[in-house]
């Protein structure tokens, strides 16, 4: 019994935790929000870049793991942390996040290619964070626009 009134316990603290940080969250700015999930994303998408590379993946190939982990990390937390529900199911929402990160990420992709396969080729992880910045405001207004737009929002503009 002690077991369970401890694991509740840790399970409250949690909790209020999390409660805590999405109360933070929602007192900023949206777009200081998305910035902030996108650095988590980055680290992500570099981290685990770094890692697959220090172990002979070649850069274009880790990229490609890298950043879909790190998507997948954004669309978590900015579907939690940074947007308003927007009516879909869950799946319709991941799909049009998919869409406008694929878009995005396409055009971040290129640059970090042209980039780390030429004169960043020493240090690859700087062409992350060029092609990152590059498509910053692309990926904010496509995912406010596109994927996280509430659906009454879509019925009304028809």
């Amino acid at each position: 019994m002690a077991i369970g009134l401890v694991g509740s316990r840790e399970d409250e603290r949690a909790s209020a935790h999390a409660d805590a940080i999405r109360t933070a969250f929602e007192r900023l700015p949206r777009l200081a929000r998305f910035l902030l999930v996108g650095g988590c994303g980055l680290v992500t998408d570099l981290g685990i870049f770094t890692l697959l590379h220090a172990y002979g993946a070649h850069p274009l190939a880790a990229r490609v793991l890298s950043l879909g982990l790190a998507t997948l990390v954004t669309w978590r937390l900015n579907r939690h942390l940074t947007f308003d529900p927007s009516g879909r199911r869950q799946a319709d929402e991941a799909v049009r996040y998919a869409l406008v990160a694929a878009c995005a990420q396409g055009i971040g992709y290129a640059i970090f290619a042209a980039l780390a396969l030429t004169v960043l080729a020493f240090l690859p992880q700087l062409a992350i964070l060029i092609g990152a910045a590059a498509v910053t405001v692309i990926s904010y207004n496509g995912h406010r626009l596109v994927a996280f737009l509430p659906r009454r929002a879509c019925v009304a503009t028809m």
